[in-house]
């Protein structure tokens, strides 16, 4: 516990606060929109695929939506665009707690996703602004993990509070929302955020700058290529394989739940040994040895007999995913441009657009075929995304991580 207490004290009082505020924001969130669905099914007349189309629209919203405010973030200072950001979620989760006429449904969730997009890659832009370089891989780690304690608390405290039949578990998120937007202002001022940021920023950047400077950046691109193919396979992991365990195995949506235990359980237990052990290899090694567990966890998940197989399939599929994301933020901080740093980890978004199309396209496959063979071509998808990394990696260290994004402009 004192180990505990030591590394968190080591980082700066509102790094802290971001970390463990990571860690109730995603309380908040995994008590109540995994089971929207279900919530609107019971307390509205929508049909199906209306209800799809709503929950769905805030990721598709996020995708885009990241950019703009990582833009917004460079030019009006972090702290205004996570405040708009936080506050404005709490009022998203009020609202579907009162609300339940579709269009208006429908706005909220392309709120929710945009609300997401802005305060998630801001803050971590934030944390890493305020932590010295050659400890941030440390810190993208102990984020990860303090989101992923909340995702495996947050369900249960939603089923306690009756999610899928009761609007409470959406007003307790937004009123979490404000209290910690109120805290966190607190401390801000307090410990002076705003002089910091003042000191830290020498030009004005717009939206057009921005947009223009990712436009040209190669490196980024494929940076993001990559992403989206990791998300693709990732994804598959929520909504194919709870149908394919429900059409393969008896009970199997029991079996699903356990399996996404074990998924949080394992990156608990596994998230800061591995991270400590990586900090000695570069981030490109991580994500191809990540995406090599991942592949692998895919596969199993097709041809599993059994269940003991399929949660070594799980495990090693959570490996890679502790192994990769971490990594993908720290080639990201160390490619971004001082005065773009916002931006480029608001760009980080764009990979998103993995998530809309994974399930799309795992469950069109798996209408056509078997799982062996959907989770094998999924598998194949994700492993081609280390081209991408591999060739963004050596090109931003025949350039230089310092070097201004024009320098890198060169065709794919």
């Amino acid at each position: 516990m004192n180990r505990i207490q030591l590394l968190f004290r080591s980082y700066h009082p509102i790094v802290t606060s971001l970390l463990f505020g990571q860690m109730i924001s995603r309380i908040a969130m995994s008590m109540s929109m995994p089971f929207l669905a279900l919530y609107l099914a019971k307390n509205t007349d929508m049909s199906a695929a209306m209800i799809g189309f709503v929950a769905g629209a805030g990721s598709l919203a996020g995708t885009f939506g990241g950019f703009i405010g990582g833009a917004l973030s460079d030019r009006c200072g972090r702290r205004l665009i996570m405040f708009i950001s936080l506050f404005a979620w709490s009022a998203v989760f009020i609202g579907f707690a009162f609300f339940m006429q579709p269009a208006l449904l429908f706005l909220l969730s392309l709120l929710n996703g945009i609300c997401r997009s802005w305060f998630e890659p801001v803050s971590q832009v934030l944390m890493g602004d305020l932590t010295e370089p050659e400890r941030r891989f440390k810190l993208y780690s102990l984020r990860y993990l303090m989101g992923n304690v909340g995702v495996a608390i947050g369900p249960l405290l939603g089923v306690y509070l009756g999610v899928g039949s009761s609007p409470l578990p959406f007003l307790v998120t937004g009123l979490i929302f404000l209290l910690y937007g109120c805290i966190l202002f607190a401390m801000m001022n307090a410990f002076g955020i705003k002089e910091i940021e003042g000191a830290a920023k020498k030009e004005k950047v717009t939206i057009g700058s921005a947009w223009a400077a990712v436009r040209r950046d190669r490196v980024l691109q494929l940076y993001t290529i990559g992403a989206i193919l990791v998300a693709i396979g990732y994804s598959q992991h929520a909504v194919t394989l709870s149908q394919h365990l429900e059409m393969s195995f008896n009970q199997g949506v029991y079996v699903f739940g356990w399996l996404m235990t074990a998924n949080a359980v394992t990156v608990i237990v596994l998230q800061m040994p591995l991270s400590r052990l990586l900090e000695k290899h570069r981030p490109i090694s991580a994500i191809h040895a990540g995406n090599i567990l991942f592949a692998l966890g895919l596969v199993g998940f097709g041809i599993s007999p059994t269940i003991p197989l399929l949660f070594v399939s799980m495990i090693l599929f959570t490996i890679g995913e502790i192994l990769n994301y971490p990594a993908g933020s720290l080639l990201l901080d160390r490619l971004a441009p001082g005065a773009l740093r916002g931006t480029y980890f608001g760009a980080q978004t764009f990979g998103n657009f993995g998530y809309f199309l994974g399930p799309l396209l795992g469950g069109w496959l798996l209408d056509r075929t078997s799982g062996m063979i959907v989770f094998s071509l999924i598998a194949a998808i994700l492993l081609s995304s280390s081209f991408f990394y591999g060739k963004g990696a050596r090109r931003q260290s025949s350039l230089g991580s310092t070097e201004a994004p024009a320098a890198r402009t060169a065709g794919l």
